[in-house]
């Protein structure tokens, strides 16, 4: 079984919250009722999108494993106007912390129809911002928001759009579909 579940900003990856007792954030179990599924990999709690859920370890495997170079595609509000120099940085993979990435696909988009976010983002009228279309190939924690941000445009807002050819077009943030694993 796969499912592709689209996650609402503010929620955890994960099936219970570990963090101190009495706090009250929200995880899967609040909006999926599936035994034996678990995520194939994260999403940031700030982030938004493609959540993709299975019961299969093999499968789980090949999607969440940096090995395996599964295509992440994510829609990205970042801060300013993005320069194409600063595009063809993240082209050629940018020096983090924890190393170099591996070059990524990436493009100025229009401003996507998405669903409303909650919260919404910040408002800024002397900033500028737009929204670049990013597929990468590894999955370092917080990898797209230190990448924007190595190039001088801090990420706003974060959607993770596809993870394969599965995407969440037509999925309700908070809901879910089943999805063939082939």
């Amino acid at each position: 079984m796969l499912i592709a579940y689209n996650k609402p900003h503010g929620v955890l990856s994960q099936f219970t919250d570990r963090s101190m007792a009495g706090s009250k954030r929200q995880t899967l179990s609040d909006f999926i009722d599936v035994p034996g599924v678990y995520p194939a990999g994260r999403l940031d709690r700030d982030s938004e999108g493609l959540l993709l859920l299975t019961d299969e370890g093999p499968l789980q495997a090949r999607i969440a494993e940096p090995r395996y170079k599964m295509p992440k595609c994510y829609l990205a509000q970042v801060e300013g106007e993005v320069a194409e120099a600063s595009l063809d940085a993240l082209r050629q993979g940018v020096r983090l912390k924890d190393g170099d990435t591996r070059p990524a696909e990436v493009e100025r988009i229009a401003d996507p129809e998405l669903w409303p976010r909650d919260p919404p983002i910040r408002f800024r009228k002397s900033i500028p911002d737009c929204w670049l279309k990013l597929t990468i190939r590894e999955g370092r924690n917080r990898q797209v928001r230190r990448m924007t941000a190595a190039v001088g445009h801090p990420t706003l807002r974060l959607v993770r759009w596809s993870i394969g050819d599965w995407t969440i077009e037509g999925v309700e943030p908070g809901e879910w579909r089943e999805v063939a694993t082939g």
